[in-house]
């Protein structure tokens, strides 16, 4: 157990990768602006946008983490997610990839006999 108690922070190989490249992004863009630089500001743009797409790319082949705690046999940064390929449940990122299913809207609460509660809407 560490200082923080026993919590998943999320610290995967996609998580550092994306942190370190958007670091870099960050710090040629501040280079830029004090040097007022464009190609420098385009290079931190890049970085940036690279960032981005690495950590996604990342997430998709297993080196993400799903939302919300994971086991603890699972919360090593180098545990590799095997449920990737089939994509976590309400993730935007599996979705955008066209993978998992997005999350089911809530269905209307009913009253025991299967009618629906609140006011009914008048038929024409």
């Amino acid at each position: 157990m560490s200082v923080h108690g026993d919590v998943d922070l999320g610290h995967t190989v996609a998580g550092w990768t994306g942190t370190a490249l958007a670091a870099l992004g960050c710090t040629a863009l501040g280079a830029a602006v004090c040097l007022v630089s464009a190609p420098l500001a385009g290079l931190g743009a890049a970085l940036l946008a690279a960032a981005a797409l690495a950590t996604w790319l990342l997430h998709l082949a297993g080196w993400g983490k799903p939302s919300g705690p994971r086991p603890a046999a699972a919360r090593d940064w180098r545990v590799r997610d095997a449920a990737a390929a089939a994509g976590h449940p309400d993730c935007l990122g599996c979705r955008l990839a066209g993978r998992g299913t997005p999350a089911a809207p809530p269905s209307p609460a009913r009253t025991a006999d299967g009618a629906p509660k609140g006011p009914v809407p008048a038929r024409a």
